[in-house]
């Protein structure tokens, strides 16, 4: 009887560390995701800049350099993308959705790998340096969730969660902004909060903001910022740039979606046909916005929000529209590269558009208004929207007007797009991803 206890217990014992060795690996793997995931965004970051600098000592021997590097440029990233890198084009973020609702790992390998990263990465920049008007944010949610995959394949046992956690940690580390980062995975990601892997994905992205702090320091990315709606008519802008922000970001969101599933015209027909030349094309387009802007609107934008943000400087009157043209170019394109800082730049336009009407109200806070509500608009979260921005400029005394105008964007974005653009996007994916191999696209076509 004694022996059976002694056997019984030491059972016990050994299931007991067995669990907790488990458990203590499962949490290591999300961390050490998080920390490779904030090291590659903050790679990403630092190569984008010297791209984006590249480009424009380009075009300071000659602005119309950019009629020829762009739309060349446009085109071999379509190539490139076609031939060594299915599956990496666009922002990245519907892949990285799809992937999580795919169950065959083989199908999830064709959106979110280590391949798909690298080529993410190197052709995101490639269009940075370009000309082309696209993010880093968005293929930094792609990397990161390939990275988690590739981690969790290693990993004798399955982990759920994974894609989510480097999706959010992206964000986090992209931005540095932790509480948007899993705001967004809950939102965006999931659209539910999944209990089970919630201390997990936390701890990926504190790993991934932690990195991303080591390495680059503290920062918020577009500054600080005190400004606020101080008269009662100010607060008349909330609406205004609620309504316009959901109307340009939903014609945006629809116009790619639109595209992407393929025009049911001989238009529609010549563009699948021959993508390199449609890519050609988009790049022309591109860089001649680029040449009616003053060569403002190529790249992310970021420079040119961040300076008029902090000199409290309207930004040119053309710069919201000709932004909005460069950057669906670049999207519909085929090309890689993200929507989230254009996106960004874009309604930061379109708030110095509407402060004309608001002579005495603070440009600034017209300014956040605009970028929230039209983000809001694109991308139909406006929960995500409004942390982010918050976030991003450290202002907390808008939190309310910044949350009423991206409700307001989100509404009447889905009179004109029922749907997300990131989740409408992944239902593509879904599918291409689960097509047998004979059923894939046709061989390129110049």
């Amino acid at each position: 009887m004694i022996g059976f206890m002694i056997t019984l217990r030491s059972f016990r014992n050994k299931r007991r560390l067995k669990i907790t060795s488990a458990r203590w690996q499962r949490r290591a793997i999300f961390l050490l995701g998080g920390i490779v995931v904030g090291a590659a965004a903050v790679a990403l970051a630092q190569l984008a800049d010297l791209a984006q600098q590249a480009f424009r000592l380009l075009l300071g021997q000659s602005r119309y350099a950019a009629l020829l590097v762009t739309p060349l440029g446009f085109a071999l990233s379509a190539y490139l993308t076609i031939r060594l890198f299915p599956g990496a084009q666009g922002s990245g973020i519907p892949q990285a959705i799809a992937a999580r609702h795919l169950n065959d790992q083989a199908a999830r390998e064709r959106l979110v790998s280590m391949r798909i990263a690298a080529g993410k990465m190197i052709l995101t920049l490639f269009g940075l340096l370009c000309g082309a008007s696209v993010g880093r944010e968005g293929p930094t949610v792609q990397v990161g969730a390939s990275v988690m995959f590739a981690i969790g394949r290693v990993s004798p046992r399955r982990q759920p969660g994974l894609i989510l956690a480097g999706a959010a940690a992206g964000v986090a580390a992209a931005f540095n902004t932790p509480l948007a980062g899993i705001v967004f995975g809950i939102e965006e990601m999931s659209r539910a909060f999944e209990t089970r892997t919630s201390s997990l994905i936390i701890a990926a992205v504190i790993a991934a903001g932690l990195t991303s702090l080591a390495l680059m320091g503290n920062y918020t990315y577009f500054g600080s910022s005190a400004t606020s709606l101080a008269r009662g008519v100010d607060w008349l802008a909330v609406p205004f740039c609620g309504v316009v922000g959901g109307v340009v970001g939903g014609l945006f969101s629809r116009t790619i979606i639109t595209v992407s599933r393929g025009l049911p015209s001989p238009v529609g027909h010549a563009i699948k046909a021959h993508p390199l030349w449609f890519a050609f094309a988009c790049g022309l387009a591109a860089a001649i916005c680029g040449l009616i802007s003053g060569d403002t609107i190529y790249g992310t934008g970021y420079e040119q929000v961040k300076a008029s943000l902090e000199h409290a400087s309207p930004l040119p009157q053309d710069f919201g529209v000709l932004k909005f043209l460069a950057t669906t170019f670049a999207a519909i394109s085929g090309i890689p590269g993200g929507i989230f800082s254009p996106s960004l730049a874009i309604g930061a336009g379109l708030g110095s558009n509407v402060a004309l009407l608001f002579q005495d109200a603070p440009l600034g806070a017209i300014m956040l208004l605009g970028m929230v509500s039209y983000f809001a608009g694109v991308v139909q979260a406006p929960i995500t929207a409004f942390v982010i921005v918050t976030e991003m400029t450290d202002n907390h005394g808008m939190v309310v007007p910044l949350m009423t105008a991206a409700l307001i964007a989100h509404f009447v974005s889905r009179l004109i797009c029922e749907e997300g653009i990131y989740h409408a996007l992944a239902k593509g994916f879904v599918e291409r991803a689960t097509r047998p191999p004979e059923a894939k696209a046709p061989p390129v076509s110049s």
